[in-house]
């Protein structure tokens, strides 16, 4: 299997700081971890376990990045993909107090990561969150009021119609806040970054390799297209794209498709002067933020097989326009698709389903943050405490109903219900 090249129709492939190839697998190897994803899950729990002295051989499909974490909207949102009020009322305060903390840790691992290994990624500070319904409005207050009472987190300002309407160039929404200490970045760079100081640490990386078996002895035979890796421990990170490899992930992690385009540089007629990103309040969530020459980059529409719409750029343009009518006609210089996981309480999904092999994915949308910290999760739990790996790992998660073949199917069904939802 030869190394592919990065997506040509992707902004982020457009804009890429690293774009050499890593060797294809072809032999017989030993390790103490091999990792099988090269996305942010897999790259963190690689950078974190060589810098704790273990070996490490990584190996992915396609490239480094090639999945969701190299295609995504890369904004870096506070707390976990559900709210604390959820996470109160299914984990109990004090768990869902653990669940914020490590989101937060998560935020500061980000951040702490581009200053130390000098990541060239854009990071720029502040999220915006947008509700689309007047009604709703009052809940997010209560939110904003309990995460500064409770978490001690103070750095939500809410806003008004006006306030939102000048803040993110359009008066499509009825208010919402924004979130001073979330951001966004360069996500294909900032993994590709990763990566090198991964490597720098001692891991060895190598794409173009796809996994076809892991083995259920010990040491664990990873059997690749063209090699094996024989590994005490192993991490899946593989989020999408896991078929085949563990039946019971596969059957509680879901993958779909999710959208995003690039117009044309807007210059003076840039809708956003804070430069934060923009996330709205739909299940189907609609996002945005401004790259640094200044174009939209603007995620919206969901497809459910991993087949994409004919014309990616006029699926997207339709969900742009409805929130930038200003943009409708806008030149769009760039459009692609990316395959992400989700799960169904949209929480994810880290389980131990055998000895030494660890599993974490289906970030629902949320990966930035979360998947990365899942790294430094699985390098603790590999190097004895589990403790927080265990947090997650306790959460119930019910398989997808339908099997393999009904689940893909009945997820459309109910998530066309939710779409309209969002529109009525």
């Amino acid at each position: 299997m030869s190394v592919p090249p990065y997506d040509p129709a992707c902004y982020y492939t457009a804009t890429i700081n690293d774009d050499r190839p890593r060797p294809v697998l072809a032999e017989r190897l030993t390790a103490d971890v091999c990792v099988i994803g090269g996305g942010f899950t897999g790259v963190s729990a690689a950078l974190h376990l060589a810098e704790q002295g273990f070996s490490v051989i990584l190996c992915e499909e396609k490239r480094i990045g090639w999945g969701a974490s190299g295609r995504n909207g890369g904004q870096l949102h506070s707390g976990q993909r559900r709210d604390q009020h959820w996470l109160e009322s299914h984990v109990g305060k004090a768990q869902a107090r653990l669940f914020w903390d490590m989101a937060e840790e998560a935020k500061t691992l980000i951040k702490d990561r581009i200053a130390r290994h000098a990541i060239d990624c854009d990071w720029a500070d502040g999220l915006i969150h947008a509700v689309h319904k007047k009604a709703w409005l009052a809940d997010e207050q209560r939110e904003a009021e309990q995460l500064a009472r409770d978490y001690g987190y103070d750095a939500i300002k809410l806003l008004d119609r006006d306030q939102l309407a000048a803040a993110i160039g359009t008066d499509a929404y009825f208010g919402g806040y924004r979130d001073a200490e979330a951001g966004h970045l360069h996500p294909l760079n900032f993994v590709l970054g990763m990566a090198r100081a991964a490597e720098e640490a001692g891991t060895r990386i190598f794409e173009g390799t796809r996994v076809t078996d892991i083995g259920t002895g010990q040491p664990i035979t990873i059997t690749t297209e063209k090699g094996e890796v024989r590994a005490t421990h192993v991490v899946l990170a593989a989020n999408g794209y896991l078929e085949g490899l563990e039946p019971a992930t596969e059957a509680r992690v879901l993958p779909i498709n999710n959208y995003i385009l690039a117009s044309e540089p807007l210059g003076e007629r840039d809708p956003i002067p804070g430069n934060e990103a923009v996330a709205d309040s739909r299940w189907v969530v609609h996002y945005w933020r401004m790259s640094p020459d200044r174009r939209l980059i603007f995620g919206g529409g969901e497809t459910y097989s991993r087949r994409y719409p004919a014309n990616v750029a006029s699926f997207v343009r339709r969900h742009m326009a409805k929130i930038y009518p200003q943009f409708a006609d806008a030149r769009i210089d760039h459009a692609w698709g990316g395959t992400l996981a989700i799960t169904a309480n949209r929480m994810p999904y880290f389980r131990r389903p055998r000895s030494g092999l660890y599993v974490a994915c289906g970030f629902s949308g949320h990966g930035v943050g979360i998947a990365n910290l899942a790294g430094r999760l699985i390098g603790e739990a590999v190097a004895g405490d589990a403790g927080r790996f265990d947090t997650f790992a306790q959460l119930p998660m019910m398989a997808f109903p339908g099997g393999k073949w009904l689940r893909t199917p009945i997820q459309a069904l109910a998530m066309t219900w939710f779409a309209l939802r969002d529109r009525m």
